[in-house]
């Protein structure tokens, strides 16, 4: 795909499904991204082009949902080994049916280098989810070992909270035996994204796990290794770069957030408008993250807004048919 293409997709981005009479037994709930219909014990994920910074939905951005969603599909079937996914059916470019979890409710992020908000808490003193790191350390500083620096996911909008692990496992949100399973596969799931991520000439900086229980087993859930759940650098230019002390060169919806903060936007307030040219620059790194992560070529194969309504609110009737609801 070449970045002129995508001017001509701007009309065919979905905001969010429209389901005005799901059938009964199926109920909607939508998050900053997806919308989520669950009936019985599945459920329908569409990863929607909605955009969000500091925690609020700003804007749509052509491909992005099929960005998404194709590209955790991707790295599903390069962990199936690891760990087992919710994963049951692709269903669409942006649509995936997946079984129902029950889920963990700790948000697990590894983090393999000293930026973002482990930086941010480093420079002012403060340990990095319970860990103490060593004097010394510079930005962008590789760790010996990646950080598993788990966070608490709270509701009702309110952001969510670094957590250490002894508070984790005195607070009893996971027994230990289990948070010990999501340890060590959390790990394993970094080292083969950074191993897949490398042979493209990338570093997977960080990135955010989400897990569920099925049927007794540690499942995978939620998205894998996206620009939305993952940082990346390019890898040819990182030595020479902190060398210099200077910004990594990065594939994620950082440029979004700069271009927010430049303009004194930090969540709270009215956001500024987002000028279409902007919207089309951030799409272009998301197709050019997928394109580089997979090493093959994008080509867009999502439904136009109506079509996707559409095709889920078809298969929610026939799941709940199959249900008895």
């Amino acid at each position: 795909m070449e970045r002129g293409d995508l001017a001509g997709l701007s009309s065919q981005t979905l905001r969010a499904l429209d389901l005005p009479a799901l059938p009964r037994g199926a109920r909607l709930s939508s998050g900053k991204v997806r919308d989520v219909v669950t009936i019985g014990a599945e459920m329908l994920i569409t990863t929607t082009d909605r955009i969000s910074a500091f925690d609020r939905v700003l804007a749509t951005v052509p491909c992005k949902g099929e960005v998404l969603n194709t590209l955790t599909l991707f790295w599903f079937e390069r962990t199936a080994d690891i760990v087992p996914n919710h994963l049951l059916e692709r269903v669409s470019a942006r649509t995936v049916r997946v079984a129902r979890c029950e889920v963990v409710p700790v948000e697990v992020v590894v983090r393999g280098y000293l930026t973002g908000s482990a930086l941010r808490d480093y420079e002012e003193g403060r340990p990095v989810s319970g860990i103490r790191l060593p004097p010394g350390m510079r930005p962008n500083q590789r760790f010996a070992e990646p950080l598993l620096t788990p966070s608490t996911k709270e509701a009702g909008g309110l952001h969510d909270r670094p957590v250490s692990r002894e508070e984790l496992l005195a607070g009893g949100l996971v027994p230990r035996g289990a948070w010990e399973e999501i340890e060590r596969t959390a790990l394993a799931l970094f080292r083969r994204g950074s191993e897949v991520a490398a042979a493209n000439g990338l570093i997977l900086v960080d990135t955010k796990y989400e897990f569920g229980t099925r049927n007794g087993r540690l499942t995978l859930v939620d998205e894998v290794h996206t620009p939305d759940s993952s940082r990346y650098w390019y890898a040819d230019t990182y030595a020479q770069l902190f060398a210099a002390g200077e910004r990594q060169r990065e594939l994620d919806k950082e440029y979004l957030r700069q271009w927010l903060l430049a303009r004194g936007f930090r969540g709270d307030g009215e956001p500024p408008a987002i000028p279409g040219e902007v919207l089309l620059e951030v799409a272009w790194r998301y197709v050019t993250a997928w394109q580089t992560i997979t090493g093959s070529a994008f080509s867009p194969g999502s439904l136009d807004a109506a079509g996707e309504s559409a095709l889920v609110l078809e298969l929610a009737r026939r799941a709940a048919a199959a249900a008895g609801t």
